[in-house]
């Protein structure tokens, strides 16, 4: 696991940040720039998201280049981004379009960034422009498919986007930290498989003939199967660069086959996770659940989103804290479990695309 001391061994070697730059990070969720700028830090890049007039959405450096103000304070007018401070206008390309009272046509452009709708999603690429291929976004069946549901949220968490693909990747800690929603002790006692699969790590963990814990004794209910009996359980975790952890969960009544049952026969959903890394310290954390039981219950939407944002509210007071004294002791140094494995593998691979950037 990465530690203080590791960011600065990288930092001589010639990196500049511990993250992936040429690849596609979710920016933000459609409903955020409805009608207005919206301003976010990516991967240390200080950016505006807004749509153009055709519905386009554009991303900018957040800089006014009159007097660098933050042009996510500013509005929309007929699709252009309007400085907030004096009025400056700009269009999707990073181009001034006006000014009152002003000729600015010839103001050197600003950066812009890469950006692609998709998914349900707003994507950026923070490096260079030139590499930015849509065609390398990862396929997601489950955005597609009207076989699947899905709901989500974002949090903000104050800590290394690292440190949230870790919790992901062992999911151990659910005994401990979510006790009373989905922990058990089966999840100690099953041992985990680690593997690298293709361009993946892949982290399983499969538990038979136990009592349904709380969160997944509802989704049985939704599924209208019995929650009152013995279930075969599983969690199957995989790690995609940049940052992202898709985690194959759910349950089936003993005899109907556990992962392998049919769909009617068991509660099967996929929890989405997206890390967005922010500051060296801080990420943006886009969070849901798709699902293929019950997929037209609006109700159970709701129910399974509020179940899991509660869910992942722990997580990140936990996280946040761990951050903290991580911060408060950089040259400790941590232990290494066998349940660790799947952290440190995707770690590696982190590793591996920052030093192909900067080769």
């Amino acid at each position: 696991m990465a530690t203080a001391p590791d960011l600065e061994d990288r930092a001589a070697q010639g990196a500049t940040a511990p993250w992936p730059r040429n690849a596609w990070y979710v920016a933000c969720m459609p409903d955020e720039i409805d009608g207005k700028p919206l301003g976010r830090t990516i991967c240390g890049e200080q950016m505006v998201f807004f749509r153009g007039p055709e519905g386009e959405v554009a991303a900018l450096e957040d800089f006014c280049p009159h007097r660098g103000a933050p042009l996510s304070l500013g509005f929309l007018r007929d699709g252009a981004l309007v400085c907030g401070y004096h009025g400056l206008a700009m269009g999707c390309k990073g181009k001034t379009t006006g000014m009152p009272g002003q000729r600015v046509g010839g103001f050197p452009p600003i950066r812009t960034f890469p950006v692609i709708e998709r998914y349900g999603f707003i994507w950026v690429w923070p490096g260079d422009a030139d590499q930015a291929d849509p065609a390398k976004l990862r396929h997601l069946e489950w955005a597609e498919d009207t076989g699947w549901s899905y709901g989500g949220g974002l949090y903000h968490i104050a800590c290394d986007y690292r440190l949230m693909v870790d919790n992901l990747m062992d999911l151990t800690h659910e005994t401990y930290v979510h006790s009373t929603s989905i922990g058990q002790k089966e999840i100690d006692e099953a041992p985990v498989k680690t593997r690298i699969v293709g361009d993946e790590v892949v982290t399983s963990r499969f538990m038979d003939a136990i009592s349904a814990p709380p969160f997944w004794a509802m989704a049985l209910r939704g599924a209208g199967l019995p929650d009152d009996g013995p279930v075969d359980r599983w969690q199957v975790c995989h790690f995609h660069l940049p940052s992202s952890v898709e985690i194959e969960v759910g349950v089936a009544p003993v005899g109907e086959g556990g992962y392998d049952a049919p769909l009617d026969r068991k509660a099967y959903s996929v929890v989405v996770d997206f890390m967005t890394p922010e500051t060296e310290g801080s990420h943006w954390y886009f969070w849901g659940m798709a699902r293929r039981f019950a997929v037209d219950d609006t109700q159970l939407t709701d129910s399974i989103r509020d179940g899991q944002g509660k869910i992942f509210a722990e997580d990140m007071e936990m996280l946040e804290r761990q951050q903290k004294n991580l911060d408060r002791y950089p040259e400790r140094k941590l232990l290494l479990l066998n349940i660790d494995a799947g952290g440190v593998r995707s770690r590696r691979m982190i590793e591996q695309a920052i030093a192909a950037e900067t080769a």
